[in-house]
């Protein structure tokens, strides 16, 4: 009889409706919105924010290195501290630093060796580097641990079309594509077609609770994003977002953000960041909708940024040197950027290692000084009130460098 109903179920929705479910009921205080960026690919962190005060970073990259900022032209990176630089197609970051809501953090990343993709992310993903006895993501867990007692269906959101791996976990997420698919693509006559269908499953004999909790919840999401206005949302304070999904994902989370439907974790992704051959017009391009997104995404959200954090992570960086296709191998630490009202800002964090050759490790990678795992346990202690770190990070005993303020 289950397996009967669920199939009636897939059969009378539409099939980009995703599964939802309400957050189980809890005490504790809400806390910082978490905005989880993954740039899936190997993002190249020492082109991105780059070490101008090295001078083993030039020689071990004589073609891609980026200019230190005392060069004059708009192929110069951007000065931070003295010693670390935007690269210049982040330049939309700049105000962001200068207003004290942007924390880079350097040789930062997953103490896993691998230089695979799949298994780097999957790790990175889980919490777990090194294991994959657990199914479960670290936001997944996050949310099991942290009763807020928020029972939205939209508590953690991933756009895209299939759910990161972050986010797996007893609370279920929404994968949402586009606030648009909930408005039924501007035709009201399918409102009335989906209400009907979710009657008929309250009316089949021997229904589960399941079934009509499920049937509850997608009604009460409807009602939610009925009240998004996405034909003319328009962002504020000249926010711009990049064209494609990931500035779509972005501006969306804005809109949730605003309109307080119960947001507390959103995850979203740009890819494209294997820059094996041919990196610098390809990083620039990737580096541009990335900066452009987030300083979107902080100028649109306005005072409300006080109660965001974004965090950005890649699974692993470049090879120091710079290889013979103009482009840069798989490596080891990278770099992430925190943005956020509570981040501790205008300033670079992290313990640089330095690139000279005894300092890297096989077969050529920037060190890892800081695990990331550190980063994101002390934003969830820190700013999303969730002291079970040794439940969102089995095995591992988080260490806070002071990275963010607590709220």
């Amino acid at each position: 009889m289950m397996e009967k109903l669920s199939q009636t179920l897939h059969t009378v929705l539409p099939s980009w409706l995703p599964r939802m479910s309400f957050a189980p009921q809890g005490q504790a205080p809400r806390g910082d919105v978490l905005v989880c960026i993954f740039q899936r690919g190997g993002m190249d962190g020492l082109n991105a924010l780059v070490p101008m005060g090295d001078a083993d970073y030039y020689r071990a990259r004589p073609t891609l290195a980026i200019k230190e900022a005392k060069s004059s032209d708009d192929t110069a990176a951007i000065e931070l501290d003295g010693f670390f630089g935007l690269h210049p197609a982040l330049a939309a970051l700049k105000p962001v630093w200068d207003a004290g809501q942007l924390a880079p953090i350097h040789a930062v990343g997953s103490p896993d060796p691998t230089h695979s993709h799949f298994d780097a992310m999957d790790m990175m993903e889980r919490g777990t580097p090194g294991a994959k006895s657990l199914g479960t993501g670290w936001l997944g867990r996050h949310l099991m641990t942290l009763n807020t007692g928020n029972t939205s269906p939209l508590r953690a959101v991933g756009m895209g079309d299939m759910l990161q791996a972050a986010l797996r976990g007893p609370v279920p997420a929404t994968a949402l594509k586009s606030i648009a698919d909930f408005h039924l693509r501007g035709k009201p006559g399918e409102v009335e077609k989906i209400q009907h269908s979710l009657s008929a499953l309250y009316a089949l004999p021997g229904t589960p609770q399941s079934l009509t909790n499920t049937a509850h919840q997608i009604e009460d999401i409807f009602s939610l994003l009925s009240k998004l206005n996405v034909d003319n949302y328009t962002p504020v304070n000249g926010a711009q977002y990049p064209d494609g999904d990931y500035g779509m994902g972005l501006m969306q989370v804005a809109q949730l953000i605003k309109a307080e439907v119960g947001l507390e974790v959103a995850c979203v992704d740009i890819g494209g960041w294997d820059t094996h051959a041919n990196e610098a017009p390809q990083l620039a391009v990737l580096l541009k909708e990335f900066g452009d997104g987030l300083a979107a995404l902080w100028a649109d959200l306005g005072d409300r940024v006080k109660s965001v954090t974004v965090v950005t992570m890649s699974e692993f960086g470049r090879r120091a040197a710079e290889n013979g296709s103009g482009g840069t191998d798989h490596g080891h630490a990278n770099a992430m950027f925190l943005m956020g009202g509570g981040v501790a800002g205008r300033k670079v964090h992290g313990d640089w290692p330095g690139l000279a050759s005894e300092k890297l490790v096989e077969p050529g990678d920037l060190a890892l000084t800081t695990d990331y795992r550190d980063v994101l346990g002390e934003i969830l202690q820190k700013r999303a009130g969730n002291t079970a770190l040794d439940q969102v990070f089995p095995g591992y005993t988080a260490t806070l460098r002071g990275v963010v303020k607590a709220r």
